[in-house]
C-alpha cells in the first residue's frame, strides 16, 4: 500500500469558546487540546503528519506541543488561509507522495485511533468517506420567518464529523477546482461537500463516535473532559 498522511487543521480562532487563547491550545488534562488530536494520530498507522496552523503560530506548536510531547510524525507545520477549505488546500499542497489522506479537526480531541484506522480503510475502499454518526434528535427546517417548515426523516441524517477520507489524488484535483473559481466557494463548509460539487465521486458515509465531539463551547470543554478519561485515564 501506499503512504498516507493526516492534515490537522488547527488554524482556527474559536470566537465562541469567548477566550484570548486560541481554543486549540486551551488546556485539557493539563496538555493543549491540539496534543490530543496529535497523539491519535501518531498512534495510528498513518505515516505522515501536516499540521495547519494560524498566522504566527508555527513556532509555538513546533517548541510547545510537537517537540514537548514527542510527536515524531508531524513532517512540516504550516500557516492555513483566511477560510477552512484554504487550510486544507495549503495542506494537500505540501503532501509528496500519498495515496490516501485523512483531513481532521484540531478541535477534536477525543478522536480516537480506532476511527482514524476505519477511515483510512474507508479511503481506500471507497476513495472518499466521512466519519459521523445518526443524529438523536428531530431536526426541524426553519422557513425565512422562524417557523418550522419541513422535518426531514431522522433515519436518513447523519451528524458528520472528521476524520474525512480521500484517494489524494481524488480530493486534490477537487481542491484545485474548488480554488480556481471563487463562484465555487460559496457555502462551502466541508471537504466533503467539496469532493460532491467539484467531482463525481460519491462519498461514503461510515460510523464514526459520538465522543468524537468538536469543541466549540466553554461546555463543551467539560464535556471534552470527561470524554478524554474514559479513553486515557489518570494519564
Amino acid at each position: 500500500m501506499g503512504r498516507t498522511a493526516a492534515i490537522i487543521l488547527a488554524a482556527g480562532k474559536g470566537s465562541r469558546m469567548g477566550s484570548q487563547i486560541h481554543k486549540q491550545y486551551l488546556e485539557l488534562k493539563g496538555k493543549p487540546m491540539l496534543y490530543f488530536a496529535l497523539r491519535a494520530f501518531e498512534s495510528s498507522s498513518i505515516d505522515d503528519i501536516i499540521l495547519v496552523t494560524g498566522p504566527g503560530e508555527v513556532d509555538y506548536c513546533q517548541k510547545e506541543i510537537v517537540d514537548a510531547y514527542g510527536i515524531t510524525k508531524v513532517r512540516t507545520i504550516i500557516e492555513g488561509g483566511k477560510e477552512r477549505y484554504h487550510s486544507v488546500y495549503e495542506g494537500l499542497r505540501s503532501i509528496v507522495d500519498c495515496e490516501s489522506v485523512l483531513i481532521h479537526d484540531g478541535a477534536r480531541p477525543c478522536i480516537t485511533t480506532k476511527v482514524i484506522e476505519e477511515a483510512l480503510a474507508g479511503a481506500r475502499t471507497y476513495k472518499a468517506c466521512v466519519v459521523g454518526m445518526p443524529v438523536k434528535d428531530t431536526i426541524k427546517v426553519s422557513d425565512d420567518r422562524g417557523y418550522a417548515a419541513v422535518t426531514p426523516d431522522r433515519n436518513s441524517l447523519w451528524l458528520i464529523q472528521t476524520p474525512q477520507a480521500f484517494e489524494y489524488q481524488l480530493v486534490w484535483k477537487a481542491y484545485e477546482r474548488l480554488l480556481s473559481s471563487e463562484s465555487y466557494q460559496t457555502g462551502i463548509t466541508d471537504d466533503a461537500m467539496v469532493v460532491e460539487t467539484m467531482t463525481q465521486e460519491k462519498v461514503k458515509l461510515i460510523r464514526g463516535d459520538y465522543a468524537n465531539i468538536k469543541v466549540t463551547t466553554p461546555e463543551d470543554m467539560e464535556i471534552a473532559k470527561v470524554l478524554l478519561n474514559r479513553i486515557y485515564g489518570n494519564e
